[in-house]
């Protein structure tokens, strides 16, 4: 009930006045049945403006710290998100990621749309990173159809650490389609799982245009992390005198 209180009412008409998103390949989006929507992860407003343009409801796989986040703010978002019927993910390592599976298998079940960011995490800097394979499992597990969709214009309305989004022009694109049927029964071949995932990817990148990064965003992310905590020790700040 709150989901649809929330797209239809609260802040689903707000979104489309703010951003004003332009939507291309709804057609795509079946009107009924089970489907994965894998897309890329520009911002945290991808949660909502995807969700906001779909007639069908879509249930995420969101990060689990939007539920353990302290404080008032933090009880607040997990109060949007648990109202919003999406599911929090533990991404610590191999096991969590198998309870994602089943969760997200479970959405399939039910018939409904189930939403992943292959990425695994936000981009930090608006570059398309390698996927993870856990899309590929779902998908051919489930049997069911993976719909590729390019969130463009989110990372300059509501970049990482910007709580007040920009207003900016955003475009919606959904692909079609996407047929794993042929590797059938093959879900725990590595080989096969990575090439349908670099499948997915390489739809999304077409459809988004941005540049590709051959390496997993946390990994980027870490490392950069690491640099620049090296350059502080070696390089420290003086205080003014």
């Amino acid at each position: 009930m709150f989901y649809y209180l929330l797209k239809y009412v609260l802040l689903g008409p707000l979104l489309r006045l703010v951003f004003r998103p332009r939507i291309e390949g709804l057609e795509h989006i079946p009107q009924s049945g089970p489907a994965i929507v894998a897309g890329n992860h520009l911002s945290f407003s991808d949660h909502f403006l995807m969700p906001a343009v779909l007639k069908r409801r879509i249930t995420f796989l969101a990060k689990a710290e939007y539920f353990t986040g302290p404080g008032i703010r933090g009880r607040l978002t997990a109060f949007f998100f648990r109202s919003a019927g999406q599911i929090p993910v533990d991404r610590s390592g191999k096991e969590a990621g198998q309870a994602a599976i089943r969760e997200g298998l479970g959405v399939l079940g039910k018939d409904e749309l189930l939403g992943i960011y292959p990425e695994g995490t936000r981009s930090h800097d608006g570059r398309l990173y390698k996927g993870k394979v856990g899309v590929a499992v779902m998908a051919l597990r489930a049997q069911v159809p993976v719909i590729p969709c390019a969130m463009i214009g989110t990372f300059e309305a509501q970049p990482p650490g910007k709580v007040i989004p920009n207003i900016h022009p955003v475009v919606i694109r959904f692909g079609k389609p996407l047929d794993f049927s042929r590797y059938a029964g093959m879900e725990n071949e590595k080989a096969i799982l990575r090439a349908i995932t670099d499948e997915i990817m390489y739809a999304i990148l077409k459809l988004s245009e941005q540049e590709y990064v051959d390496q997993y965003a946390a990994v980027v992310k870490a490392e950069e992390a690491a640099a620049r905590r090296e350059k502080e020790r070696r390089f420290p700040r003086l205080p003014l005198s």
